[in-house]
Parts: C-alpha cells; structure tokens; sequence
C-alpha cells in the first residue's frame, strides 16, 4: 500500500484505542477510545476482550462508512500472550500482566529461564515476562496446557480475530518475554524448555500481510471482503518505527504512556544491566535496541493525585530556588531505581497546584535521562505521547541529558507507526516543536537541581 487509509487497533494499558490514518501524510482523521478495564476474574484478573471487540466493529464500521479503510494494522502494549484453542477460541482469558500470581512459582520458573546474555530480557516481577505469565497458567490451572491448541501473542490476537489466522510477531516476542533471542532471531531455549514448541505461533515480520477479513467480519463492518490485516506491532516499536525510517543515527526515541520507554538507535557501546530495567527490543526490521523503561505514566499519576493547572515559569522558578524534589518512585517494581520507595524533599505542593505538576514535571525528566543513559544515547531525543506535551519535563531533560529533545505533535505516535507498518514506503519527518538546553532560561538552576537529584538518588540506592 502506497496509499489510503489504513485502520489501526491501538490496546495501551490504559485505553484501547482505534484510529482511521491517513497514508498521504500520516494524519489521524478520527480517534476514538474506550478505556481499557481489567475484569477482577475469575480465574484471575484479565482484559475485556469481548468489550474491545464489540467497540471495534462499531468504530471500524463507522470509519469504512465515513471515510473508506484500505487496510487494518494493530500495535498493542507488550507482556501480553492469548491461549488458543482448537476452535480458535481462547482455552482461558489474557492474563493481566499485573497480577501477582505468577510470582507464586517464581523460584521454580527461574530455574528454567535463560539467561540475559542470550535473550536481552531482564527478569522481572508479576508476569512481565510472559514466559513466566505461561509458565504459572500451565502449573496452576489442571488442562490449560492439553486445551492450549496456539499461543499468540497480543497484537496477533487481534489480528486472529479479524482473519482466523494465529502468528506472534518479533517485537512482541522481542518484549522481554523470555521466549527470543534477538541475536540469532530465533525463539530462545524456553520454548523448548517450557514444552510449547508445536504450540507458539510462527514468528513474522510486522509488516507481513497475515490476511484478508474473515466473511463475518466484513459482513458487521461492511469491509471489503479483500480487506488486508497486517500482522501488527509491540507499541514502543510502533513510535519508533518512522523515526528509524526517517532519521540518520545516533538517536533517541523516548515513547511515553502508561509505560515510558527509552530506546537508543546508534548510541554508545554501554553494557546492559537487567538490574535497572534495561532490556533488548526487537523493532520492526528484526533489529535489537538497547532499552529502558518504566511505569512514568503510571507515576505521573501516583504522584499528581489528580488534575493540575499548567505549571508555568513562576511556579518552575519556586522548585528549583527551594530544590523541592521527588526521588524514585512510585512504581518501584519497575525503572532503573527498582525497589526504591518514593521520598519528596522540601515542601510537598499540595494536589491540584501547578508547583506540583511543576515538581513532577522534572522528577519524570530526570527518571528518562538515567534511562537513557543506560542506553548509551547520543544524538537527539523525540519524545511520543502525553509527555510530549509537558514543557517542564522537556525542558529538563534536555538539560539533563545535553541534547536537543523534538515534541511530537502526532496524537499518537503508536497509530503513526502502526500505519506505516502498512507502507514503509511513506514519507515521515518528525515535527515538532524543538527544545535546545543551550536556550534554557533556568539553564544555571536546572542544572545544579539535576546534579543534587541525581546525588540524592546515587545516595538512596547504596
């Protein structure tokens, strides 16, 4: 496809999302949303999936109906796996990979796992990995393994239920999951290891086609019956996407949502530390990049406590003369300071205030600029998201980091990416507003503020 509009299933953590992406430029001509609620079980905590299908034939019907789809793309977050059985049908619902059940066998999958050197995946806690999600599922639920025909992974769930045809995908598997090995771009030894070899779906490429709409599908929708599905994509990898297409390296993409996750396209020769949440993505061309990440999203809203004005210099210049801070963090299972437990210094600004958001503003900087100092960044930032719009954190982080940091305007950098997975032939430039640390106004007091941080929180961690 060179052209047209291109349907993207966008399933975040927090929203499930559709989008109808204009292939000429890459404009997003409708959004809709539903948010993306965890069933409390039982068997245990999982996603509403029969919710999301229902909303998605209903806006993919509409969107035909108003404007015309050419093709169908989906991008899902990662640590997500679907059980298929026989019929096609899910053998159990998709685990919530917050759950704390897969920590219940914890010691025993250990023993199985591979090690970081070969799969890039660093162990993590609840069932971030999904070989840890399979792992429990199978010990604690007598026939789920005998009923489990396939395993897909979630993008490929998605695009099962629009075209009946199972597959996983290398960025999917490419997420910390314990099941790739993205030097040899292959499945790891924990396929083998946990018995699922005749099981897990095949590995494709994003953008290969899996295949027309089911005649169901395109008889709710009103499609085409000819209809192409393209295989779909890991979230993070979808924002990074068209900045791999459109930029020369060194450079960074720091995409921003429930989950912030920093990637290094280029950068500097560092060595990995699973300890601080640095793993191996796999994007879109089968390529291995460095990573880090943790739950700012989720952070941003921990620490906020609701709704706040716009911080502007005023409230900015307060926080830096009295060097309020916040140190890490509000989601310690996960970043690059796991295990340390949140701690405000100086005054906390009550809730709702912009010295607040001011405050948070720059303790959300400052977590990305380790991130991507584990990385070994070089060369520019481009941030995707809901942080993309925060001057404060931009602001600070080219401070922090000595670079200049590009604010996407796209409203959502994944439905971008997920669309040009369509057609790599599209032409992309990031735009953006660009933010140079060497025009920084504060540029003497952000410093010194990110220098006594980064003290304060070296300090809490030994």
């Amino acid at each position: 496809m060179k052209t047209g509009h291109v349907a993207v299933i966008d399933i975040g953590k927090t929203n499930a999302k559709l989008a109808l992406v204009d292939l000429a430029d890459l404009s997003e001509i409708a959004v809709i949303t539903r948010p993306n609620t965890v069933r409390p079980g039982p068997p245990y905590p999982h996603f509403d999936t029969e919710g999301h299908w229902a909303f998605l034939l209903e806006g993919l019907q509409k969107f035909h109906a108003q404007q015309g789809i050419e093709a169908i793309s989906i991008t899902t977050h990662g640590a997500c796996a679907a059980l298929l059985d026989r019929a096609g049908t899910l053998a159990a619902p998709i685990l919530d990979y917050e759950h704390t059940g897969p920590d219940e066998t914890a010691a025993d999958y250990d023993a199985i796992r591979p090690p970081f050197s070969e799969t890039g995946s660093p162990r993590l806690r609840l069932g971030l990995n999904i070989g840890a999600q399979l792992f429990w599922q199978f010990a604690t639920h007598p026939g789920l393994a005998e009923r489990t025909h396939q395993i897909v992974t979630y993008p490929q769930y998605w695009g099962h239920r629009l075209t009946g045809i199972g597959a996983t995908d290398v960025t999917s598997l490419g997420c910390h999951t314990d099941l790739w090995n993205p030097h040899r771009r292959c499945f790891s030894s924990l396929v083998d290891a946990l018995g699922i070899r005749n099981q897990i779906a095949p590995a494709k490429k994003s953008s290969d086609i899996l295949g027309p709409v089911l005649p169901e599908v395109a008889a709710l929708t009103g499609l085409p019956p000819e209809t192409p599905v393209y295989c779909g994509i890991h979230d993070s990898n979808a924002s990074l996407l068209p900045h791999i297409l459109a930029n020369k390296q060194p450079f960074s993409v720091v995409s921003t949502g429930t989950w912030v996750v920093a990637m290094t396209v280029g950068g500097k020769d560092v060595t990995l530390d699973p300890e601080q949440d640095v793993l191996i993505n796999v994007n879109a061309l089968g390529d291995p990049v460095p990573s880090a990440r943790f739950m700012g999203g989720r952070e941003h809203d921990l620490a906020t406590l609701g709704p706040y004005p716009e911080p502007d210099d005023a409230a900015l210049a307060v926080i830096l003369a009295e060097q309020r801070m916040i140190l890490p963090g509000f989601a310690p299972e996960t970043g690059p300071f796991r295990g340390q437990k949140a701690q405000w210094i100086g005054a906390q600004p009550a809730p709702g205030t912009a010295l607040r958001g001011a405050e948070v503003a720059l303790y959300l900087a400052l977590v990305v600029a380790r991130c991507l100092q584990n990385t070994g960044h070089q060369g520019s930032i481009i941030v995707e998201g809901p942080f993309a719009a925060n001057p404060i954190f931009l602001r600070m982080l080219a401070v922090a980091t000595q670079s200049t940091v590009v604010a996407s305007k796209g409203q959502t950098g994944t439905s971008q990416g997920a669309a040009i997975v369509a057609c790599q032939e599209a032409q992309f430039a990031t735009e953006g507003d660009t933010i140079s640390p060497t025009k920084e106004r504060h540029l003497a007091e952000m410093r010194a503020y990110a220098e006594a941080w980064t003290q304060f929180a070296g300090d809490l961690a030994l």
